[in-house]
């Protein structure tokens, strides 16, 4: 049976991801709280120069990955939920087999590749002689196990399982980096140590998916895939290879351009502003994650009248659940920062203005995935072209003239510009779209909550208990109110069922 024959309905999906979505509230609390916390022991470890070394170097290694992994993540996932759906797993575990070769072969290479270069690079990054150069090499030398970890796990969320991918590549690889590290630097208290605890935590937890995926298939036979199989993942990865890498340096482009016009300390601190900043994207992260097995199993079986129904709850649901965030970032911008330490406060205006970005990243929901799950990978990387040139010429032009302020201006407006081209794309091509009248209940629970964070932050007046307080109350009347006021019929009837659920476990 496949899995829209399981779901009976947008309603049914709705209620499955939304039942998986709360289940998973813990996982992702646990992955922002375990990176929140290895970012506050590196930069009090450190310093604000160390903490910007570390940034840039685990960062590179991350972003590099999404394109060292050839594409074949986002392709497996759509190959075992396409594959599933109609009854078809017999050939799975030889094409995904030969999907996490591909990836570490071409991982191993940009690996090497890097070590052998890691002055040219440091060099090319402004980094410090001294530890610059050892940090480079230390991250890169995990490269290969973020590919095999990322593609494992892509495996399994094909089979609509969640829990794995929050286990490993959100609470686990976190937690591992912290108790490595703090191993570490009972040896050596350097940059280069934090990187490569970062690069064994990768091992652990590529070495963790695989077990999942083993554990999830072995079952199934070893059929050989037909043939074409292997020349279909690598037209569908083509372009989705160098867009995921595109992705991701969207994120931190105007990071590495900033390293050229300012000193260590600002980058450092505008390090933690773009942190800070894309913390209220982890709920859409793991919705995305979530939603994209149903895209790609719908589109599919021409379900588009039901995966538009989907696309506007889960989109419209995003946004109420990562509001109190953005709140509690625009209310008090300096306390958030002053976690990494006293001199980060010094980022609030560049928070401020990241914030826009990323507010219309979640307000746009998963157009991304939904134009990849739907097939349209050639679309995908001409907007991410597009949108990195955009980001690049602005970030050069801003950032000798306003340093941090001007880095983030130019991530703001590119993903601005670059998620509203992708909402048209996906009403054009896919024919669906993620709003309705229904929005409008956000309002009422968004002016309330804002008013009394600003109220509870300007009478605690920045002390130590200002951030926690300012977060709990103003979270808590945002609850309330939306529980009244936010909440649809069907809505409430689906909170119910996921309650009953949860009790029942």
């Amino acid at each position: 049976m496949g899995i829209a024959d399981k779901l009976q309905g947008s309603g049914s999906a709705s209620i499955q991801i939304l039942s998986g979505t709360a289940q998973n509230v813990v996982g992702i609390f646990v992955t922002a709280l375990g990176t929140l916390v290895a970012q506050v022991l590196i930069s009090r470890t450190l310093g604000s120069a160390g903490f910007g070394l570390v940034t840039v170097v685990t960062q590179a290694a991350f972003v590099t990955s999404f394109l060292t992994r050839a594409g074949m993540d986002m392709a497996v996932l759509r190959a075992v939920a396409t594959a599933t759906g109609e009854g078809r797993t017999g050939t799975l575990r030889v094409t995904i087999a030969r999907a996490a070769l591909i990836a570490a072969g071409i991982s191993t290479l940009v690996s090497l590749v890097a070590l052998a270069g890691s002055d040219a690079l440091r060099s090319l990054l402004s980094l410090d002689p001294g530890d610059g150069r050892a940090a480079i090499q230390a991250a890169a030398v995990g490269l290969p196990f973020l590919a095999l970890a990322n593609v494992w796990l892509a495996a399994t969320r094909g089979l609509k399982i969640m829990r794995y991918t929050l286990y490993v590549f959100w609470a686990g690889q976190p937690l591992v980096w912290i108790v490595l590290m703090l191993v570490g630097w009972r040896v050596s208290k350097s940059p280069s140590s934090a990187a490569f605890a970062y690069s064994a935590s990768w091992a652990w937890a590529a070495a963790a998916a695989w077990w999942y995926w083993r554990r999830e298939s072995r079952r199934w036979g070893m059929e050989r895939p037909e043939d074409g199989a292997t020349s279909w993942l690598l037209r569908y990865a083509g372009p989705r290879a160098p867009a995921a890498l595109f992705s991701q340096v969207l994120f931190w482009a105007d990071l590495f351009v900033l390293t050229r016009y300012v000193g260590d300390a600002d980058v450092g601190i505008y390090s933690a502003a773009l942190r800070a900043g894309q913390v209220v994207v982890l709920f859409l992260t793991s919705v995305n994650l979530m939603f994209s097995p149903y895209v790609a199993d719908l589109h599919n079986r021409g379900e588009i009248a039901q995966l538009d129904r989907l696309f506007k709850r889960l989109t419209r649901w995003t946004l109420a659940a990562t509001l109190p965030g953005f709140l509690l970032l625009a209310v008090a911008p300096a306390s958030v920062l002053r976690l990494f330490g006293g001199t980060f406060e010094d980022g609030k205006a560049a928070l401020l203005i990241l914030l826009v970005g990323q507010f219309v990243n979640i307000a746009t929901g998963s157009v991304g995935f939904v134009l990849i799950m739907a097939g349209r990978t050639g679309w995908d990387l001409a907007v991410y072209a597009a949108s990195l040139a955009l980001d690049l010429g602005l970030a050069f032009y801003l950032c000798p003239r306003y340093g941090i302020a001007g880095a983030a201006a130019a991530n703001a407006f590119t993903f601005g510009i670059s998620n509203v081209a992708r909402l048209a794309l996906v009403k054009r091509l896919v024919g669906i779209q993620p709003y309705d009248r229904h929005y409008g209940r956000l309002i009422a629970p968004a002016i309330v909550s804002g008013a009394i964070m600003m109220i509870v932050h300007e009478g605690m007046g920045g002390g130590g208990t200002d951030l926690v307080a300012t977060a709990f109350v103003g979270g808590l009347a945002y609850v309330v109110v939306y529980a009244v006021a936010g909440l649809t019929k069907a809505e409430r009837r689906g909170v119910r069922e996921v309650l009953a659920k949860v009790r029942s476990a």
